[in-house]
């Protein structure tokens, strides 16, 4: 029953903004970090931005300065607000959720389903 759910996605023209939600649930283990990935067609999956539940950032070269990524640990939620983009940002967006399992498990991540951003020049 763990469910990672994107939402805010859509079409959206050159210059403009989204902002993206992810919600987590289900999830019994203590998460260390939620972020956000993309995959555009034809290329591999990309880091967007990641933040550790002690809120320590870090972005892709490609959009510092125009995404912003913050969260909300307690409702176990990461947003990501998206500023001046670009037609190079149209990807499939998807939510990173790590964990740290106890006695030994090690890192575990989930993934959302994933939310499409489109942005038209």
């Amino acid at each position: 029953q763990v469910q990672v759910v994107e939402s805010g996605g859509g079409l959206v023209q050159a210059g403009g903004s989204l902002r993206l939600s992810c919600a987590a649930s289900g999830i019994i283990f203590s998460i260390t970090a939620m972020g956000w990935y993309r995959q555009a067609p034809g290329k591999q999956r990309e880091l967007v931005a990641t933040i550790t539940t002690g809120g320590i950032t870090n972005y892709a070269d490609s959009v510092k300065g125009r995404f912003t990524i913050s969260r909300d640990n307690a409702k176990n939620t990461v947003y990501l607000q998206m500023d001046s983009l670009k037609p190079d940002d149209t990807a499939i967006y998807s939510c990173n959720v790590e964990v740290w399992r106890p006695s030994g498990a090690g890192r575990y991540d989930y993934w959302g389903q994933g939310t499409q951003v489109t942005v038209s020049s």
